[in-house]
Parts: structure tokens; sequence; C-alpha cells
């Protein structure tokens, strides 16, 4: 049953690097391995039980006679809610930052940007929105800045080649940026929940980094951009009403909401609270400010006109199931051993945490970036933030603490190897569905280049780490 389970997760994992080619949705295909994977993990649950937790099982029955049904509960009460209640966590933290998102774009606190970074000078644009783009994405989610920076150039600008060297630059940006921050990626956020990581050990160490892996490849697009372009200003977009909001409440609404996004830390520190409890007290006051300031509106026929962006809504939807679907995978795999075996082989085998990311960068090429670092975060990692491998170096075992390297080096490396390829992140296929950028010409143009910055700031790190 270990075989087939992994066998199932493995066919799931060649599906998500390869549904470009199939068509078949990821977060399907997320969700059901890692719903089957449990459904037949319980179905042999005493061997599983007996075999992972024989003294916790045997506590918990209270000399009550074994049996199947007893062994169920215990799963379900015992083991499989606690890696619900980790993956809950990740899920109520997009919900409620994406919530804030859509709050801000609904009431034009980011209509500001277009008139901001026009420019008929290609290569002042190329910077201006690579900026913007990758300041944003270290405060809210890769997909949703993507998106949102995605629509605003290709309404600027006209011509569909540069359209799509500037869609690569802004991907580009986006990752890097959601690398920077434990709340720009759920992958930050995962590693932050777990304790492996704090929030400014983890931002200090990895901003040059990111930085190079921004900087290198665009300016290496910059190089191919004509000395002036076509820019258009788009209109103002129709909300539905004759109220929009003035200026200093659009800049209000923007300070309580990234400026609430940046205090999470702060709030998780003080109260040892899960961080997506502090997103929600950021969401909830921020409803309550948008409230106030479109009380004419509510309950009236206009606000049903308001502009919703209901591609940010799609996908929203879709990463939150495969979040939650991608970390039930990995803990049942938890579960049955198997990483631990892996984490043993590779105690063995390699030995050298450069190696396992040069491994992630390229496993995040072909494979989603998240899927990704949680596979080889899960590697040396339970629930409950202790190894699962048994490492007998001390030298060696001390990049596993929190902030150790191993974390930072497979963080940085699942999110710049995503850059290598279009399919590597869900920024990159949303390029390929809005503009629609083929994979040969993306690894051309961008992919070598951001296999050469992953090296680079892999360098910037071992240098840092000496």
């Amino acid at each position: 049953m270990t075989l087939i389970i992994v066998a199932i997760i493995i066919i799931g994992y060649v599906l998500i690097a390869t549904g470009n080619i199939t068509n078949v949705n990821k977060a399907a295909v997320a969700m059901f391995v890692g719903t089957v994977g449990w459904v037949l993990y319980i179905c042999f649950g005493t061997d599983f039980v007996m075999s992972q937790h024989p003294g916790d099982y045997t506590s918990w029955l209270s000399g009550a006679v074994p049996n199947s049904t007893a062994v169920k509960h215990f799963i379900a009460e015992n083991i499989f809610i606690m890696y619900v209640g980790r993956a809950a966590e990740v899920v109520l933290f997009l919900l409620a930052t994406m919530t804030i998102v859509e709050i801000l774009d609904n009431n034009g606190c980011f209509d500001f940007i277009s008139p901001f970074i026009r420019t008929r000078n290609s290569r002042k644009y190329l910077w201006l929105i690579t900026l913007i783009t990758f300041v944003i994405s270290a405060n809210l989610d890769n997909i949703t800045t993507t998106t949102m920076m995605l629509v605003v150039m290709h309404q600027m600008v006209p011509n569909r080649r540069l359209r799509m060297l500037y869609g690569c630059a802004i991907v580009v940006a986006a990752n890097c940026g959601g690398a920077l921050t434990v709340i720009g990626s759920p992958e930050g956020l995962v590693l932050w929940n777990n304790g492996a990581i704090t929030a400014t050990n983890f931002s200090m160490s990895l901003m040059i980094p990111c930085l190079l892996a921004w900087v290198v490849p665009t300016w290496w697009l910059g190089r191919s951009l004509p000395e002036r372009i076509d820019m258009e200003l788009p209109a103002m977009p129709y909300r539905g009403d004759d109220t929009n909001l003035n200026g200093w409440q659009r800049v209000l609404m923007l300070f309580v909401g990234i400026g609430g996004l940046w205090f999470i830390p702060t709030f998780h520190n003080i109260t040892k609270m899960s961080p997506f409890v502090g997103a929600l007290c950021v969401l909830s006051l921020l409803w309550i400010v948008n409230e106030i300031f479109n009380h004419k509106l509510m309950n009236a026929d206009q606000m049903i006109l308001r502009r919703m962006p209901r591609v940010l809504q799609y996908g929203v939807i879709q990463l939150m199931l495969f979040v939650m679907g991608i970390m039930l995978a990995v803990a049942v795999m938890q579960e049955i051993g198997a990483w631990a075996w892996l984490a043993q082989w590779l105690d063995t085998k390699v030995h050298n945490i450069w190696i396992v990311g040069l491994i992630t960068g390229a496993v995040s090429s072909v494979l989603d970036n998240f899927a990704t670092c949680m596979s080889f975060v899960s590697i040396y990692s339970t629930v409950d933030g202790s190894l699962a491998g048994q490492i007998a170096d001390n030298a060696y075992l001390s990049q596993f603490a929190q902030n150790g390297l191993y974390w930072k080096v497979i963080a940085f490396c699942s999110a710049v190897g995503g850059n290598i390829f279009l399919i590597g992140s869900t920024s990159g296929l949303s390029l390929m569905k809005l503009e629609r950028v083929k994979v040969g010409w993306y690894i051309r143009n961008v992919g070598i280049l951001s296999l050469v910055s992953l090296l680079i700031g892999l360098l910037v790190i071992f240098v840092q780490s000496l």
C-alpha cells in the first residue's frame, strides 16, 4: 500500500508538471491525490499507525480493545486533523490576503499604477513595472500580483511582441519578490508557520539573492527592447457609480490594507498566534473602512455593477484548493514513512544542501514551485517541526535548525527555479494564457538567464554563510 500511495502521488506530480500539455487542471489533480492518498492510508490504518505511532496509539486506547473503528478514530482525531490544521492556516491566510486585494482593487486603490509608469522610454517602463511588481509581490501573493500587473501592462502596450517581453519580466519579478518575505508566497508562509524560519532573518538572508534573480533577467530583456514604444493610457475603469473614492480615501485604504500586512510578523511575534489571525484582523478592519466610505452604495443597485476582477477570483479559488491538495499529499507521504526514507537516502548519498538546492531548482522548473518546495521541506520535517531523518553529523544537522541554511536554499531555489520554464509556476501559466507565450521562446529569451541568476543567488547565499 505504501508503494501504491507513492505511485499515485508521483503520477499526480507528473500530471501537474504536464498540465499545459494534458490541459488537466492542477488544482483538481492536487485535490485528488491528496484525498485519495488519505483514503488509502486509513484503509490500512492499523499497519501505518503501529509503524509510526505505536506509543501514542496505545496511550490513546487507555486499555480499550483495538479494532478497525478505533484506529480510524485515532487517525482522524490525532493525525489527520494536525495536517488539516496546518493546511487550513495557509489557505485562510491566502483567503484573507486575496480578499484584501479584491477590496483595494474594487475601490481603485491600484489605479495610480498606470499613470505613474506611463512613459515612451521602453527600458524605463520595464524597470518601473517590474519594480512595482517586485514590491507588491513581496506583500501579496504571486498569482494575484502577476495577473493584476499583466492586465495593466496589456492595456498600455499595444504591440504583442513587447507585451510578451514585458510579461516575462513581470513573472520573474513576481516570483522573486514573493520569495523575499514570509507573506509573499505560500512557501515562505508554510516555513514560517512551522517555525523553520523567522520573518526578519529570512528576508535579510534572501534580499540580495532575490534582487539579483530579478535584476539579471530584467537587464537582459531590456537589451532587446527598442528605444521608444507606443504607449496607451487606459481610461479609468467604470465602477458602476459616479462617486468613486477620492484620493485621500484610496490612500487610507491602501495604508490599512498593505500596512496591515506589514504588521502581521510583529503581530505573530507578540501574540504567538498563527499569521492568518493577523490577516483576518487586517481584513476585518479594511472591510469596515470600505463600508464606511461606500455607505451610500450599500444596499443600492449600483453596488451590483461595481467592477469585479473575475479572473482573480477564479485564480484565487484554484490556488487555495491546490495548496490544500498538495499539503494533504505531502502529509500522507510523511505518515507512510516515505519522506523519512528519502531523508536518510539523501543524508547518506548526497549529504550536501547545495546539491539538494540545485535538484530543487531543476524539479521546480517543470513542477509547480509550491509543490516542489513543500516536498523538499517535508523530507526533513514533520508536522511539529522536528526532523524526520536521523542525521548523525552535528555540523550538517545545524543547517536544519531554525533559520538554518537548508530552508532558505530550498525556498530560493524553488521560487527562482520556477522562472526557468514557464510551466514551473502559476504566474508563468497565467502569462501563457493571457499573452500566448510559448515555452521554447521563453527559454531562449528568459529561461537561460533565470538559470544563471539562480546559480548567482546560490553563490551569494553560500558566501553569506561563511
